[in-house]
């Protein structure tokens, strides 16, 4: 395959993926001829240069069904490989029942469950106060954070502190107002911290995420927005997608079929804008996660947001 020929199919395979193409099979008996070119006796041919693929993707190799021919212990049968889109993330539990006609109304019967969920209250370590999401049902763009802290207990809404500013006018840069999305936390409730007077705010621990889990799914899918925004590495942990939104972000994600990206927490970037350079560098890769966002949802992109935080 010549340079050219490997640089038009790594473009193909790119446009495929972009457009929401995630098979590209191989013609039958093609792996078997590429074998065939390294067995003894035949002429040399010019190597096969490596097509360097977008790292979403990944070759899938399945069994075959047919019985195999008998074959050496060290030299499986192998079947022509499928290129997929990687599918990140292994949590997939039972998603509950609701009730309702609407989106609204289903998810009012889901809060409904929360409240009195008996898994949830034999954590223990739970305040009263259930925060629910806020925003409309119908949006397009569905955010989640990890837990609500002091100032969303108080108001009874998600992102109402310092990093709830911060994500309102990255929505505000978006092109959008708060309303037009949806805007919920993992736990619904905020950690206790002992003998603090419920004051203080904590990290909800790995056990509290998990009972979450199916509820958080639920609600995701009652939505069912085109895009999930995952905030920070408790939540990706949480939903199995890993602990590292260095390595998480760029790549592709989903959650129930929907395409999910992952990136940094406003929570981050508020500390990030302490240290020198004022956080420059993290603001940037957050945009180019929300530029994403855009693109999935079919926003348009100015001149000037496409140019935030370039030097």
């Amino acid at each position: 395959m010549s340079k050219e020929a490997a640089g038009l199919l790594k473009h193909f395979l790119e446009q495929r993926q972009v457009a929401g193409h995630t098979h590209v099979v191989l013609k039958p008996g093609m792996l078997e001829r590429l074998k065939q070119r390294d067995k003894p006796g035949r002429p040399a041919q010019t190597a096969v240069p490596t097509v360097n693929l977008p790292a979403q993707v990944r070759a899938v190799i399945p069994q075959p069904t047919a019985k195999p021919s008998p074959k050496p212990a060290d030299a499986p049968v192998m079947k022509s490989p499928v290129f997929v889109t990687t599918v990140s993330g292994d949590a997939n539990p039972a998603l509950f029942e609701v009730t309702g006609q609407t989106k609204a109304e289903k998810l009012a019967a889901l809060m409904a469950q929360i409240k009195t969920s008996a898994d949830i209250q034999a954590l223990g370590a739970l305040r009263e106060t259930l925060v629910p999401a806020s925003g409309t049902p119908e949006a397009e763009i569905l955010f989640i954070g990890e837990a609500p802290g002091l100032e969303e207990e108080e108001a009874g809404q998600p992102f109402m502190g310092p990093a709830g500013q911060k994500l309102t006018g990255i929505i505000t840069a978006m092109g959008l107002k708060r309303e037009a999305v949806y805007l919920t936390h993992f736990c619904k409730f905020r950690p206790t911290v002992d003998g603090d007077q419920g004051i203080n705010n904590r990290a909800a621990t790995d056990q509290e995420m998990r009972v979450f889990l199916p509820y958080i799914m639920t609600e995701i899918a009652i939505v069912a927005p085109k895009v999930v925004v995952v905030l920070g590495p408790a939540v990706a942990k949480a939903f199995g997608l890993g602990e590292s939104i260095l390595r998480l972000r760029g790549k592709h994600h989903e959650l129930q079929g929907i395409q999910t990206v992952a990136t940094f927490h406003p929570n981050y970037i508020l500390r990030e804008e302490k240290l020198a350079g004022g956080g420059l560098k993290a603001k940037r890769e957050l945009w180019e996660d929300m530029l994403k966002v855009m693109q999935i949802v079919g926003l348009p992109i100015s001149e000037k947001q496409n140019g935030y935080f370039k030097k």
